[in-house]
C-alpha cells in the first residue's frame, strides 16, 4: 500500500486544536494517518482499523517500529464488525477511504479491496461515525470532489455537518480533484478554501510546502 498525496494532505490538514485524547483512523493501510497525528497531537489512545490482513501486519509492523508505539495500536476487523462490538468514543475520526467506483477490477485482490467502494460505502463510514465519534468530537475525511455534495448530505441526514471544507487542485489550471472535510454535531458555516499542489511538475506552492513539510524528509 503505497502513501499517496492524499493521505498525506489528510494528516497534515486535519485539527487537533481541540486536543483530542483518543484518535481512530479507520482504514489504515500503512498507518500513515495514525503516525502523523501521533507525531501532531499529544493524544493518550491513537487506534487503527485495518481489514486486509497484509496491510494490517504492515500497519502493526510501522506502529511497533515508531517512536510512538506505545500510544499506536492497530485492529484487525471490518469497520461494521469494529462499530458494533466496541463502545469506546473518540475525538478524532480520520479516514482516506476507498472510493473507486469504477466498474473494472484488477489481478491484485489486496489493492481491489482497498480502492473499491464496495469495500466501504460511505452509508457504513457515516453511521460508524455517528457510533463512534463523542459529542465534541471531529471526523476529517478526504473523498473525491464529485462525491462531497452526496456525503454532506449523508452525513447532514443523522445530525453531522461540514465545519471546514479544502478543495484540492494537482496545478492552477486543473479541475478540483479532492475535497477534505471536517465534520462535527455542530452546525455552523463554512466556506471551502482551496489548495493547488504544484505551479508545474515537482514544483510545489508554498501552501503545499508548509502544509506537509513536516512529513517529508526533502521538501
Amino acid at each position: 500500500m503505497k502513501i499517496g498525496t492524499d493521505g498525506v494532505l489528510l494528516g497534515a490538514w486535519t485539527s487537533v486544536h481541540h486536543k483530542p485524547f483518543s484518535v481512530l483512523d479507520i482504514g489504515a493501510g500503512t498507518g500513515v494517518l495514525a503516525l502523523m497525528l501521533a507525531q501532531r497531537s499529544p493524544a493518550e489512545t491513537i487506534e487503527a482499523l485495518e481489514i486486509d490482513a497484509d496491510a494490517y501486519e504492515q500497519c502493526s509492523e510501522n506502529f511497533e517500529n515508531s517512536p510512538w508505539a506505545d500510544r499506536l495500536f492497530c485492529y484487525h476487523a471490518s469497520l461494521l464488525e469494529f462499530a458494533e462490538e466496541i463502545e469506546d468514543e473518540y475525538d478524532l475520526i480520520i479516514c482516506n477511504p476507498p472510493f473507486y467506483s469504477e466498474d473494472y477490477k484488477t489481478d491484485n485482490k489486496s489493492r481491489d479491496l482497498a480502492r473499491f467502494n464496495d469495500a466501504m460505502p460511505f452509508e457504513h463510514l457515516i453511521y460508524a461515525v455517528v457510533k463512534l465519534l463523542s459529542d465534541s468530537g471531529i471526523f476529517s475525511v478526504v473523498i473525491p470532489y464529485k462525491e462531497e455534495p452526496h456525503l454532506i448530505n449523508l452525513a447532514s441526514k443523522v445530525g453531522l455537518f461540514p465545519n471546514r471544507i479544502l478543495h484540492v487542485k494537482g496545478n492552477p489550471d486543473s479541475e478540483i480533484k479532492r475535497s477534505l472535510i471536517e465534520f462535527s454535531f455542530e452546525e455552523t458555516k463554512t466556506q471551502p478554501s482551496e489548495l493547488i499542489i504544484e505551479t508545474s511538475r515537482h514544483q510545489y506552492t508554498e501552501d503545499y510546502i508548509n502544509l506537509t513539510k513536516d512529513f517529508y524528509l526533502k521538501m
